[in-house]
């Protein structure tokens, strides 16, 4: 708030100046030619700390025509930086100047203003306490770990310990409101949101992403007709990266290692000065996960009913590498270009071995068989992506322009060979041999431009235009081996080549204002969209069109007294179906689970409503209550049929996707944050709901459910440079998430469950971390974390259907230990490329000139 009120305050000034120019010197200054000068310094407090955000304005008497009296007026202004520095160039160099510093909390300090030399270093200027200002005021030296806004959670998790040298995973472990399963696939809400980094779509999965490199994770439930419209379920998780813009150069190192001697390690850079920001980022991380399971099913809709017992073991190893440079070119006060680039490259060799125990239940008594398949696969991918954006400041306040064109991109290979052999007793009385080579490439492209416009002191106006394009190429040829040719037999009826094209566009108009302690928000975004696929080596082509849907969003608050506030938001939103879940393709890789696409599904539109309630006590602690619900056609949701398989060329039971007549959510939500002490601050939070999807239009529904998943995290100071961070997370008995998109880069075998058709069981999980800091300024640190420390987070899901039920069981990576070494290093009390000291008098005029 203060930095708002100094920036109003010294437009209103500055807006004074440029209508009526100063006067009590002659036009052009009080040298000859228009000379100007530069200063710089940096503002610190009695104890040599920097003092960001105070306002440093430079006056300049003035003749009152009316009073005909001298007053001082505005000529330039600027509030300093994050490190204290602040920087005021063109200064005309006219007599009698003077230079004022004042920031609230302190007593203001004026000093007269001197010219040559032409570039003048001020040097540390300290500002005193003012007491009298300090009564009633609340200084915070940390980021709140939530904030709020009108249409989502801001979750700042930079200093979160449990993630240290993991991945975003790790991160979403921490974060409430988020759930995020062994496989890495997250669900809000029981739903899966939109994946997003810096408000753009991405390629990349939870685990390509590292820890690191996140600065906050940004929940948007019900997002505003500002956000893309798909996503309809679960809204949108935005991640936001670091970017470092102080002024001087600093960076970090690190390094870790878990228990199985996997490796990490990254550094960071940043240099800041004048018109550029550069940033750096390099990242590395070693992969060797184990994981164990088991699955039980029976059949009982073959003419044999049979029981199958199948035991999973899974290791995998592999890494990643992760690079980001950015530049921004600060062109003019008002205008800022930027450029960033990511890459991303990564290898993994999941290898695994299944031993499956098959009862046949005859009526004359129980036939037992046993096979084991062993599986070596590899999957490779690499990612790219490109920003361009460009922002521009309008001199009324508030008004701004920004456009942005965006690609993200990715390619991957995968080879896998399956090996199964049947036993009788201990022989081997029978082999089969499975290849499978496939790849593909996928890549987003969006333009998008937006305008806001304060039409008022209060009410502003948000424009935007919109279009976006993602092309999926993706191959997968099936193989099985010939033991009488002793080669590899191309089975044509499963494999496929296909590609896919999709456009979205749309333009959104908003406006927003306060009455009093009412604001309001409505807004309408207009979205139409069309898709085309080809499977190349059939021939085969099918797309479509969707015509142009309006999706109206409403919010709605009310300040009350006492820190209260009231919320309240209205939106609808559409989840059109992807590519894995239109492709017709038959993956029947898991004999227990074979997948196909349908092509001939439909967009699903939810409405939602959310009430929240919002209470901040003192000390910044906040109390957050939510009751919303949730309204979904055509919902898009896994089902069991059966179907001719071309592999085996009988029927077997198939998993794929259909639109369900409707679904429902509704529940209620209560997220806290409080600072218990000095030293020990907590996040609660906890979501009770119950679901419902209804398929009657194909099968049986499942009954509504009630469940409830809560998460606690705990950060204590302790001496000696100590914190401690312990977190947990419990997921009652659910019906499994909806629009669950299964990772397509793992190991064979990660079950194909069905939302309408089952749930999983109560789960548990304990996460600690301890980090010590330590050098001068506490520039190093090493950091221990334990992730499961009970061996409890299992996922165990149920499905049921009129052909068999199902028990799958998974337990990954319980009680990792990781240790990481950070080292942070850096100058921002010095300019890298100051311009030369004048104090020799006229000397190097013309560099000054320049």
């Amino acid at each position: 708030m203060q930095r708002i009120l100094l920036l109003v305050t010294m437009l209103m000034l500055a807006l004074g100046v440029q209508a009526q120019p100063p006067a009590g010197a002659p036009r052009g200054g009080g040298m000859p030619g228009g000379m100007t000068g530069h200063l710089y310094g940096k503002v610190i407090d009695a104890d040599g700390k920097p003092v960001p955000y105070v306002s440093v304005i430079i006056l300049q008497p003035k003749l009152d025509s009316v009073t005909k009296k001298m007053k001082d007026v505005l000529l330039k202004g600027a509030l300093t930086k994050a490190n204290g520095e602040f920087s005021l160039d063109d200064i005309p160099m006219r007599p009698k100047l003077k230079m004022k510093i004042s920031g609230t909390g302190y007593k203001a300090v004026e000093r007269p203003v001197t010219f040559p030399p032409f570039d003048k270093d001020l040097g540390n200027i300290k500002l005193e306490t003012d007491v009298a200002q300090l009564q009633g005021v609340t200084v915070a030296g940390t980021k709140p770990l939530m904030q709020l806004d009108v249409d989502k959670k801001v979750f700042n998790v930079e200093k979160n310990l449990t993630s240290a040298g993991g991945t975003a995973v790790d991160v979403m472990k921490n974060v409430p409101s988020v759930n995020v399963d062994i496989d890495g696939n997250v669900t809000v809400r029981n739903s899966s949101p939109q994946l997003y980094i810096d408000g753009r779509p991405t390629t990349l999965t939870l685990d390509q992403i590292p820890a690191d490199a996140i600065e906050s994770v940004e929940v948007i439930t019900n997002p505003s007709a500002k956000y893309d419209a798909s996503g309809g379920n679960a809204g949108i998780l935005n991640l936001v990266l670091k970017k470092n813009r102080k002024t001087g150069y600093n960076g970090n190192l690190r390094a870790g290692v878990d228990k199985r001697g996997a490796l990490n390690g990254g550094a960071d850079f940043n240099l800041r000065q004048g018109k550029f920001n550069v940033s750096a980022s390099a990242m590395g991380s070693q992969n060797k996960s184990v994981s164990t399971g088991f699955t039980d099913r029976n059949n009982f809709g073959d003419e044999t009913p049979s029981f199958i017992h199948q035991d999973n073991y899974n290791k995998t190893k592999g890494g990643f590498l992760f690079g980001k440079l950015g530049v921004d070119y600060f062109m003019t006060n008002r205008t800022t270009v930027s450029v960033a680039g990511i890459k991303v490259h990564g290898a993994m060799k999941p290898n695994e071995v299944i031993g499956i125990n098959t009862d046949s239940l005859f009526k004359t008594g129980t036939i037992s068989n046993f096979s084991q398949r062993n599986s070596d696969s590899k999957f490779n991918f690499n990612a790219n992506g490109l920003v361009l954006g460009m922002k521009h400041l309008f001199p009324k306040e508030g008004k701004e322009l920004t456009v942005d064109v965006n690609y993200f991109g990715g390619s991957s290979t995968n080879n896998a060979n399956y090996t199964t052999n049947y036993y009788t007793g201990k022989d081997i009385t029978g082999t089969e041999a499975q290849r499978i080579d496939g790849g593909g490439k996928i890549s987003f492209l969006t333009a998008q431009t937006d305008f806001v416009d304060p039409l008022t002191k209060t009410m502003k106006l948000e424009t935007g235009l919109r279009w976006s394009r993602r092309t999926t190429d993706s191959h997968t040829n099936n193989f099985m081996y010939d033991a009488t040719t002793g080669e590899y037999i191309p089975l044509p009826a499963a494999s496929i080549n296909y590609r896919n094209n999709d456009n979205v566009y749309a333009a959104y108009a908003s406006i927003s204002d306060n009455i009093g302690k009412f604001g309001y928000k409505v807004g309408v975004r207009m979205e139409s969209s069309n898709y085309d696929g080809t499977i190349k080596n059939t021939g085969q082509k099918f797309s479509n069109n969707y015509p142009a849907s309006l999706f109206p969003s409403l919010f709605l608050t009310q300040k009350l007294n006492n820190s209260q506030e009231l919320q309240a938001s209205y939106t609808r939103r559409i989840n059109r179906p992807n590519f894995f879940q239109l492709i017709p393709y038959t993956d029947s890789t898991d004999r227990l689970n074979i997948t196909k696409g349908n092509p001939g599904l439909v967009p699903e539109f939810t409405q939602s409503v959310e009430l929240s309630y919002l209470k901040t006590f003192k000390g910044n602690s906040t109390f957050m209550a939510t009751l919303y619900y949730k309204y979904t056609n055509n919902l898009i949701t896994r089902y069991i049929q059966k179907e001719f398989n071309p592999v085996t060329n009988d029927s077997l039971l198939i998993n794929t996707y259909i639109n369900a007549n409707n679904s429902y959510s509704a529940g209620a939500e209560l997220t806290a944050t409080t600072s218990i002490t000095k030293w020990w601050n907590l996040a609660a939070n906890v979501n009770i709901y119950n679901s419902k999807i209804n398929t009657n239009a194909v099968g049986a529904s499942q009954d509504a459910l009630w469940s409830w998943f809560g998460k606690l995290n705990n950060n204590v100071k302790l001496p000696w440079a100590l914190e401690l961070q312990l977190s947990g997370t419990y997921q009652s008995k659910t019906n499994l998430p909806v629009n669950k998109d299964q990772r397509q880069d793992g190991p064979p075998m990660q079950q194909s469950m069905n939302a309408s058709q089952g749930y999983i069981k109560a789960f548990y999980g304990v996460d600690a971390a301890l980090k010590k800091s330590f050098l001068k300024n506490n520039a190093a640190s090493i950091t221990l974390a334990v992730n499961d420390i009970f061996r409890s987070r299992y996922s165990d899901q149920y499905s049921m259907s009129p052909y068999f039920n199902q028990l799958y069981s998974r337990l990954r990576d319980p009680q990792m230990f990781r240790a990481t070494f950070a080292y942070r290093f850096g100058k921002m009390d010095v300019s890298l490329f100051k311009r030369k000291n004048m104090a020799a008098g006229m000397q190097g005029m013309s560099e000054v000139m320049q």
